[in-house]
């Protein structure tokens, strides 16, 4: 049963230090981007606030793997899991991977919510 509960970290985890290593390594093939996603790219790559977040990405994305750090991890990603999602929803116009990234930060937040209650209280 223990092992369930760290799938939705685990998979996380995955995510976030293999696409965010794309970004320095490029090793997974993108398509062009095209329209909003275009005009939003243009602006945000000369700016390097795209390795920001993709350094982010990758740190946080180690520290989900290690279990003493991961309900810091939780934390720490669920905004740029938001931003992943409301960039789908709001500039590409299409849901994709944002929706599964919510929902598995979501269970996995509420996986390890014993260790928020000092933070709620």
């Amino acid at each position: 049963m223990n092992i369930l509960k760290q799938i939705p970290s685990l998979l996380l985890a995955l995510v976030f230090v293999v696409f965010g290593a794309n970004y320095f390594f490029n090793f997974l093939p993108m398509p062009a981007p095209t329209g909003n996603v275009k005009a939003f790219f243009d602006l945000f790559y000369p700016t390097k606030y795209l390795l920001v977040i993709k350094t982010i990405e990758v740190v946080v994305g180690v520290l989900l793997f290690l279990k003493p750090s991961r309900a810091l991890a939780l934390l720490l990603i669920a905004p740029i899991v938001v931003n992943i999602l409301l960039f789908e929803l709001l500039i590409a116009q299409a849901p994709g991977i944002g929706v599964l990234l919510v929902i598995l930060n979501a269970v996995a937040i509420y996986q390890h919510k014993d260790k928020y209650i000092g933070i709620i209280k």
